[in-house]
């Protein structure tokens, strides 16, 4: 695609936890590159955390509302999951893109230019859309949203209108009025005590000579049609689903210490050697970003219990809750669930969550 060819459509991704002026600026930018923009937002389906506390849709109603009517009308929401698995991300987007170029009317061959800025090596992602246009833009904006966040969430409990006014500077007026209505919600004091505690938790390894690297171990239990879940009894995460889970021990296998975890949140009694013969595939998830406590690797292991009637369960240890929940439902939850543990079940269980759709 020649760099002097009219674009049809310019696409701008971004996660805009919450939408700030470096944003509004890059956003300003597609404007002026096309008649027709899709705005790509990142971590869709998430459930609320300090990292993600707002929803795909409201995260588009800030946009919206910091545009004024005309823009408006050309831009279009395509929320995307977060894969943890950057080739399956990047068809997502492609598909996306794809599907609002041809609601607009603009065919199957759409000239496209994607605008970004590239912050650091996250924004590698930027080089993987051959056959799009990139233009990369100057950073507008020395401030980041996590920055933001951590103002917001850090002050909570304090005098927010303070704390407001002192991100005036980096913000639109609608994004921070938008924050105010939502800080009488009760998800925010929440999130601030997980934001509190996942603070506490990396001073606690500040100290140590290297960056830390966290082993886990989790196991994806399937019987009858049905998976064990738990809901997760501590922050982060408290009250979400999750797969039955913890830290390896030192003197442990990895597949070891799963079944002791297993054992320990749920209850679940049966001999080992059945859990051997029912044990149906292993993997490890190692996305960079997949945990808020910091970089954490887990090895997973998947059992499948056949039809048998559901063995009983009861949680314990750090388990607020453990139950048979049925695979058809797990879709429908997916915004319910803690760091990537969805996705997990996606991979072994084939779950095929809806397609991404712009709207």
């Amino acid at each position: 695609m020649s760099a002097q060819q009219p674009i049809d459509i310019a696409v701008y991704i971004g996660r805009f936890q919450p939408l700030h002026n470096g944003h509004l600026a890059l956003l300003r930018q597609a404007l002026d590159a096309a008649p027709q923009v899709v705005v790509v937002i990142g971590s869709a389906h998430q459930a609320r955390t300090p990292k993600n506390p707002f929803t795909w849709q409201e995260r588009a109603e800030m946009i919206r509302l910091a545009l004024p009517a005309a823009d408006r009308a050309r831009v279009r929401f395509l929320p995307v999951r977060d894969h943890y698995d950057e080739a399956k991300w990047v068809v997502a987007v492609r598909q996306g893109v794809q599907a609002a170029a041809e609601q607009a009317g603009l065919g199957h061959r759409p000239a496209v230019a994607l605008i970004g800025h590239f912050k650091d090596a996250t924004s590698a992602y930027l080089q993987q859309f051959g056959g799009w246009t990139l233009r990369s833009v100057e950073r507008a904006s020395p401030v980041d949203a996590e920055h933001i966040r951590g103002a917001w969430l850090g002050n909570a409990g304090k005098d927010l209108e303070a704390t407001l006014s002192a991100l005036a500077s980096v913000a639109p007026s609608t994004t921070l009025d938008f924050m105010r209505a939502w800080s009488c919600l009760p998800f925010y004091p929440a999130l601030a005590a997980e934001w509190q505690m996942l603070q506490q938790y990396r001073q606690a390894w500040a100290s140590a000579p290297y960056a830390p690297v966290f082993v886990t171990v989790d196991t994806v239990v399937r019987c009858a049609n049905h998976v064990l879940l738990i809901r997760r009894g501590q922050a982060p995460g408290l009250g979400l689903y999750a797969v039955p889970g913890g830290f390896i021990e030192s003197r442990e296998t990895a597949y070891q210490s799963a079944l002791r975890e297993l054992r320990e949140e749920t209850r679940l009694s049966l001999l080992e050697s059945t859990m051997q013969d029912c044990l149906k595939s292993s993997a490890v998830f190692d996305h960079p970003d997949r945990s808020q406590r910091g970089r954490t690797i887990t090895h997973a292991f998947y059992f499948d219990l056949g039809h048998r009637a559901r063995p009983e369960v009861l949680a314990d240890d750090d388990a607020q809750s453990a139950a048979w929940v049925p695979v058809e439902d797990l879709v429908g939850l997916e915004d319910q669930f803690h760091d990537d543990h969805f996705h997990m079940l996606d991979h072994f269980l084939e779950l095929q969550p809806e397609a991404a759709q712009p709207v």
